[in-house]
């Protein structure tokens, strides 16, 4: 809005104001006694300007669209740890420590015999995909075998500036009240490795709510964080008496999304040079990165599309890639519809 006031325009406006017939110009008395005072309000124009983008949300930094949204009660997600399984052939303390690449991990609670929950002690989403070996970080009599195997709950970078946002703008039109749609999928993304919830009220009779979810790494949710989420909105041993978040009479299930295998047969024309041997890889790699951005959709849309032009468009920037036709998904020649509780994963693909 101020951008355009110039130094130039705010002195020349100064001079115009002084009727007097006296010298003017750049090195006169009157000018110079004017041009600093000019600057100093260029300056100030500058500072209007900025205060006017940080007071408004849609243009605040993240600074104080962090304090813009703390008045409707909002706060960015924090960065939290991932949750892992190992597993020992032997059952080992609580506490123990053990590292895998750069990646340190905390054992902290027992699962079953020689089976345990890790924390990785590095927070973010940085501890979600390291398996293998681990090493003791202190020697531990009789250990032979230790192994971090499972992702149980992933973990999370701090919520990003124009995630915040989106928060911010969803709740001036959706109010969370009482145990409302919109109340359980506020509550239920903040439990740490949520990616995603579909609410279906009284899917089983009066009172009854269905929760479905998904992780934070847009896949399946394991049971132990299925098992979180139920514990926390409503605990199966006490079911519909208000012990969790869940208003009392609302007996809840919360059961997590399951994968919907898309197999895909196409008809490539390689360029010279080029087989589907050679181009595979980035076939796949193409495929999946569609997969994940419809997945990353679940929770916004009743069911998911996977649509044959987008993959044909897709793997016409592939590699080798010269052109491609006839294109099916799991055996059929048209768009495939997904199963409102399923995300999709890439099956075979023959081209």
């Amino acid at each position: 809005m101020y951008e355009n006031i110039t130094y130039e325009m705010i002195l020349n406006r100064m001079l115009a104001g002084i009727d007097a017939p006296i010298d003017k110009r750049e090195g006169s008395i009157i000018y110079n006694a004017l041009a600093p005072a000019a600057v100093e309000l260029q300056s100030m124009y500058i500072e209007f300007d900025v205060i006017l983008n940080e007071t408004y949300a849609d243009t605040a930094s993240r600074t104080y669209l962090i304090k813009r949204s703390a008045e409707r009660g909002i706060t960015p997600d924090q960065a939290t740890y991932a949750i892992l399984k190992g597993e020992f052939n032997i059952d080992v303390a609580i506490g123990a420590r053990f590292s895998l690449d750069n990646l340190n991990y905390v054992v902290t609670e027992k699962i079953n015999t020689g089976i345990y929950e890790l924390q990785c002690e590095t927070v973010g989403t940085v501890g979600n995909s390291n398996f293998g070996t681990l090493r003791p970080i202190e020697y531990i009599q009789g250990l032979t075998s230790c192994e971090l195997t499972e992702l149980l709950i992933p973990g999370e970078n701090e919520e990003e500036t124009e995630a915040l946002r989106a928060k911010y703008y969803n709740s001036l039109s959706s109010q969370a009240f009482g145990g409302n749609k919109a109340d359980y999928i506020e509550e239920v993304n903040k439990i740490s490795g949520i990616g995603g919830t579909k609410v279906y009220p009284v899917w089983n009779g009066g009172g009854t709510v269905k929760l479905v979810t998904i992780n934070s790494e847009f896949g399946i949710p394991s049971t132990t964080l299925v098992n979180e989420v139920q514990e926390t909105m409503d605990p199966v041993a006490n079911q519909g008496k208000g012990l969790g978040i869940a208003p009392i009479g609302h007996v809840v299930t919360v059961e997590g999304v399951t994968n919907q295998i898309i197999s895909i047969s196409t008809a490539i024309t390689y360029q010279a040079g080029w087989s589907f041997a050679d181009s595979k890889a980035y076939i796949e790699a193409a495929i999946d990165a569609y997969f994940l951005e419809l997945n990353k959709t679940w929770a916004e849309n009743d069911n998911l599309i996977v649509r044959i032009s987008q993959i044909e468009t897709r793997l016409l920037n592939v590699a080798g890639v010269l052109d491609i036709a006839n294109t099916t998904l799991n055996g059929v020649a048209e768009n495939f519809l997904v199963n409102a509780n399923k995300i999709v994963v890439r099956g075979a693909v023959v081209g």
